[in-house]
């Protein structure tokens, strides 16, 4: 999979790829990342890339003449016959769909990802109507700009990627994962996980000592029943999804268990915060 990102600042990735997972991924040739300096595709003497805002107000907005430029060097396939094909356009804006796990894995399986970095009061609208396939946003805050939401893109998609992982079931069994479905498992094996999280955060961990500070790791995951390992894990992602995001609870992909365990986890702890 390729990653092209378009930025004013290319100087601000030097170093942030250098590390871990995708390090590894880059020198394995899983993946490949390049960087587009938004400058070079300017046309005056002060490489002039913002302008003021028509109607007025406060600030500067990237002009489209370079930005357009910018992707149309890269050779893709125009945007009307881009639909379908494995290659995408993807404007990194406050106003963007909000980024999750599922359009991390949606990217994932395309072959190449350009990356706008926005900046300053945002990107001339004509660049989102020409080039671009999606807006996108990392969170529900304001940045300086798209560089820090086009690295954590790169990083959630690529991890993605097969092979991208020392074990690839370490990207599908953990928070806002998929549900047991996509993942079918033998009741009989040791547990590889709770279930597949189904869209809920993922449970507890813990490794050795088994005592640390006067705590102790929970009996349950050191008695070798994996029925019970399975169940304890299950309810104790319930319960840090219900304390800490109670809103995915909304859309998870929840059982009967499950909500008679949220039903009774709510009625016993009244400062769990449900509606």
């Amino acid at each position: 999979m390729r990653f092209d990102i378009i930025t004013i600042f290319p100087g601000f990735f030097a170093g942030v790829f250098d590390h871990g997972i995708v390090k590894r991924a880059l020198a394995a040739d899983l993946i490949q990342i390049e960087i587009h300096d938004l400058r070079s595709f300017t046309h005056d003497r002060h490489r002039t890339v913002d302008d003021r805002p028509f109607g007025g107000g406060e600030g500067m907005v990237l002009k489209p003449e370079p930005l357009v430029d910018a992707v149309e060097s890269l050779r893709l396939p125009q945007k009307s016959a881009r639909n379908g094909t494995p290659e995408s356009v993807i404007l990194l804006s406050a106003q963007g769909a909000k980024f999750t796990q599922a359009t991390a894995r949606e990217l994932a399986k395309l072959e190449r990802a350009v990356l706008i970095c926005g900046r300053y009061e945002g990107v001339d609208e004509r660049v989102n109507q020409l080039v671009c396939d999606r807006e996108l946003s990392i969170g529900d805050y304001v940045l300086s700009g798209g560089e820090l939401g086009a690295a954590v893109i790169v990083d959630a998609t690529m991890r993605l990627v097969p092979g991208a992982l020392g074990n690839q079931d370490s990207s599908a069994f953990e928070s806002f994962g998929q549900s047991d479905e996509h993942f079918p498992a033998d009741s009989d094996s040791p547990p590889r996980s709770t279930h597949g999280s189904g869209g809920i955060l993922d449970y507890p961990h813990y490794t050795r000592p088994a005592e640390f500070r006067g705590l102790a790791v929970p009996e349950v995951l050191a008695g070798g029943d994996h029925a019970a390992i399975r169940r304890w894990r299950r309810e104790r992602a319930l319960e840090k999804t219900l304390r800490n995001r109670p809103d995915l609870l909304e859309a998870a992909d929840l059982s009967r268990e499950d909500r008679a365990f949220l039903a009774a986890l709510a009625r016993q702890t009244p400062d769990f915060p449900v509606n």
